[in-house]
């Protein structure tokens, strides 16, 4: 089944969710704050269940790390409109209000693990000018093969897969271990952006990479 990770402080809440989930199947990894749960984000959870009203990091802060292949869905006693619509612009899939009912929230997972499945087994991304397949690793910009390095090609994939919202450094360099063995930093990662940009104009596309100061960078959708 799915690989699903509970950040909640709350032991007797965490203990329900990963009991009750465990007994559909599923992979249980468990974090009692958002800082903990930062770090369990290289487990590459299927699904993130998480409270708001954590120590350390909050929920809203852990969101901003968690990359947009993974479904969130937050669990908080939070209920006002206004958080939920902040929690789905910073992309939640769902939002469940304790207290809760664990036939209700089951139902919610499975849904969401259904989206992303589908979402994953597309091959071929897409933010503008630019046509990524996955399957191959060509890159297309105007329809005219680019060829970019292994390093540039995994920065522009959590990028696009990450289309129209604001990726951190910090992200970034999280998870682009999982396209190429390079080690690089911030100084580094600057430079790599500096590149892939000249070659999507260089091939007639438009310059759709924005940098977000003192946070990361965003590509247009």
């Amino acid at each position: 089944m799915a690989k699903i990770l509970i950040v909640e402080d709350d032991e007797d809440i965490g203990d329900i969710l990963s009991r009750e989930l465990s007994k559909e199947g599923h992979e249980i990894h468990r974090a009692y704050s958002g800082t903990e749960g930062r770090i369990m984000l290289k487990t590459d959870p299927d699904l993130i269940l998480m409270d708001l009203m954590l120590p350390g990091m909050t929920g809203e802060e852990l969101i901003s790390h968690v990359t947009d292949n993974t479904p969130v869905i937050a669990v908080s006693a939070k209920s006002s409109t206004d958080d939920k619509l902040t929690l789905f612009e910073k992309g939640c899939v769902d939002y469940i209000t304790k207290p809760f009912e664990i036939r209700e929230l089951k139902a919610r997972v499975k849904v969401a693990l259904s989206n992303s499945a589908k979402k994953k087994n597309t091959p071929v991304l897409t933010a503008g000018d630019i046509e990524m397949d996955t399957e191959s690793r060509i890159v297309s910009v105007c329809s005219c093969a680019v060829r970019f390095t292994r390093t540039e090609y995994a920065i522009l994939k959590i990028l696009i897969s990450n289309k129209g919202r604001v990726v951190s450094k910090s992200q970034i360099l999280d998870l682009i271990e999982q396209d190429t063995p390079d080690c690089i930093d911030e100084s580094s990662l600057k430079v790599h952006i500096s590149n892939i940009r000249k070659k999507i104009k260089s091939a007639g596309g438009t310059d759709c990479i924005e940098a977000v100061w003192g946070i990361g960078f965003k590509i247009a959708s």
